[in-house]
């Protein structure tokens, strides 16, 4: 399982890559591999506001259908649309090509709840 030490992370799986106030947002490794083949991916518009905790939209694969949250609290500044016609893609590359969302991060300190590497290794186990 792939952990890069460079990104955080949710208890909710998603990971995190913090440029300046933009945080590159997408499902870690170990829920791609827990979902199995996704077939798709909703995920918001440009423009729209996503609150820490709340969802920001749907991933479908073949095993379950689960819900997205947001890491961090701020506007959608770029959503992948690579992965409307490639939703494998997720599968494939899940820290790379298959990133979801851009967020403008609205408030800072929130990225201070997120988990490191090593403490998200210790949840997965």
């Amino acid at each position: 399982m792939n952990i890069p030490a460079e990104l955080k992370y949710t208890k909710d799986h998603e990971w995190v890559k913090i440029d300046g106030d933009v945080a590159t947002v997408g499902i870690t490794d170990y829920a791609q591999g827990e979902l199995g083949d996704v077939v798709f991916v909703e995920l918001p518009a440009e423009g729209d506001t996503v609150e820490q905790g709340g969802t920001f939209g749907t991933i479908e694969a073949v095993k379950a259908v689960a819900d997205l949250f947001s890491p961090v609290s701020g506007e959608v500044t770029e959503v992948n649309g690579a992965l409307e016609d490639a939703p494998e893609t997720v599968n494939k590359d899940p820290y790379g090509d298959g990133w979801m969302v851009k967020i403008k991060i609205s408030d800072a300190s929130q990225l201070d709840e997120l988990l490191d590497a090593a403490a998200y290794q210790e949840l997965v186990g």
